[in-house]
């Protein structure tokens, strides 16, 4: 399901928020067995050696507050983020334990010209400390996992469409064709796409043919230029 406008600002919000702290953030980390997947999970390091473990759960509405689906809240530390207006609405419902962070949008434009993210974030109920729920080998494994499938699409961004399969490439483009206005050309990216593939390979013929021209006209001459050598005047 593709993420709303809000959900991708908090998200942008809390991951500026976590470098500040000096932690190593990532979202959609996979837990081990029945814990589901934590929406967003932070590792920090301690002076002292030890770790701490801060486990993000992004809420953007009342029903989305309430869904079934699991809260994985195994950190040391658990919050909710969440608009404040949706904290005013269920703050009697968050548990003793958790933590609730409220994301502020930026009112003026200068601001939001000029920051990384469009809105911040701000703690109105600290988190209670508590023992993983998981082990910690497993979590940091599940952690690694995560990191590496964002360097993989990293890496695939540097790098451009040449990772991507041609069938990959082909599924994606029908995916985004689906619902687009056949009646108006400037939408359609796909005839446009088509037409371009078209004038390239037009164009790369032209080319060939004029090349192909040039070699031979050349050889017609370096033929002439031998007949003229060994072949008398008459």
């Amino acid at each position: 399901m593709a993420k709303s406008q809000l959900t991708l600002e908090m998200e942008d919000a809390l991951y500026f928020y976590g470098l500040e702290q000096g932690e190593i953030i990532i979202e959609e980390v996979s837990m081990p067995d029945e814990w589901g997947i934590v929406d967003t999970l932070a590792f920090r390091s301690k002076p002292d050696g030890t770790h701490e473990w801060r486990c993000y759960e992004l809420k953007v509405s009342k029903p989305d507050f309430k869904s079934t689906a699991k809260i994985s809240f195994i950190g040391n530390y658990n919050y909710y983020v969440m608009p404040k207006p949706l904290y005013d609405a269920v703050k009697d419902e968050v548990p003793s334990h958790v933590g609730v962070m409220v994301y502020l949008p930026f009112a003026i434009e200068e601001m939001v010209s000029e920051s990384l993210t469009k809105g911040s974030l701000s703690i109105v109920k600290k988190a209670s400390k508590q023992e993983l729920l998981v082990n910690e080998g497993q979590l940091m494994n599940s952690f690694l996992h995560s990191l590496f499938r964002e360097v993989r699409k990293a890496k695939k961004l540097e790098k451009g469409l040449q990772l991507y399969r041609s069938d990959e490439l082909y599924r994606e483009l029908s995916k985004r064709y689906k619902g687009f206005d056949v009646h108006h050309s400037d939408k359609n990216f796909l005839e446009t796409f088509a037409e371009e593939i078209r004038q390239d390979a037009v164009t790369e013929l032209r080319d060939e043919l004029e090349a192909t021209t040039s070699e031979y006209r050349e050889l017609r001459e370096q033929m002439r230029q031998r007949r003229r050598q060994t072949e008398p005047y008459l």
